[in-house]
């Protein structure tokens, strides 16, 4: 499909401006931000209601790509962006954490900032990797709310489960729980949607 076409014209200009990186070149480091910070920047308000939090996560992932930017192994761009922003989401959750404590009582769930449910991967993580597109987004949506939060925070944002319970304020043993229901309340949406004699999670039906 055309937009299909662009998506990997996108990605392969984007390994060469990676590597580009790697070399110090402060143009293509420019022009990697442009094309990326936009969607970034939506993505991590999404998970985190304070600006500011935003905006220095969305600085300290730009930051760490020009200094590891040779680490680029050539998997998608994207995705590894959003690793890395999403890691240093985690970060950010750790200094408020740490910040909270010295200043006392921790907020009850649902203060500004919170972040929203986790979990764990597995062989399955090459199809829902595609999580927001397609069959297997229209079956994310069917999906409880909380659970597919977990997919997210755990497949798309690369999360280990310690790092899911941490940002999500979750102990990990729901993570996991959360993780399995998702799964399989996942296979269920994509059986209804797409009847067949072969599973799209693996197996057959």
């Amino acid at each position: 499909m055309g937009g299909q076409r662009e998506d990997d014209d996108a990605s392969g200009g984007d390994a060469a401006l990676l590597r580009a990186v790697a070399r110090g070149d402060a143009t293509a480091m420019g022009t990697l931000y442009d094309r990326h910070a936009g969607w970034l920047h939506a993505r991590l308000t999404r998970r985190c209601a304070d600006p500011e939090v935003v905006r220095e996560v969305l600085q300290d992932t730009f930051v760490t790509v020009w200094r590891s930017a040779a680490g680029h192994r050539g998997q998608e761009a994207g995705g590894w962006l959003w690793t890395i922003a999403a890691r240093r989401l985690v970060d950010a959750r750790r200094v408020q954490e740490r910040a909270a404590r010295a200043a006392g009582p921790l907020p009850e769930p649902g203060f500004p900032g919170r972040y929203e449910p986790a979990a764990a991967p597995s062989a399955e993580d090459r199809v829902l990797a595609g999580l927001e597109y397609g069959d297997v987004g229209t079956a994310l949506d069917r999906i409880s709310p909380e659970l597919r939060e977990v997919l997210r925070a755990t497949v798309v944002d690369g999360l280990s489960t310690r790092e899911a319970a941490r940002l999500l304020g979750i102990p990990e043993g729901t993570v996991k729980s959360r993780a399995r229901r998702a799964r399989a309340e996942l296979r269920d949406a994509l059986d209804r949607l797409n009847p067949s004699p072969v599973s799209p999670m693996g197996g057959t039906a």
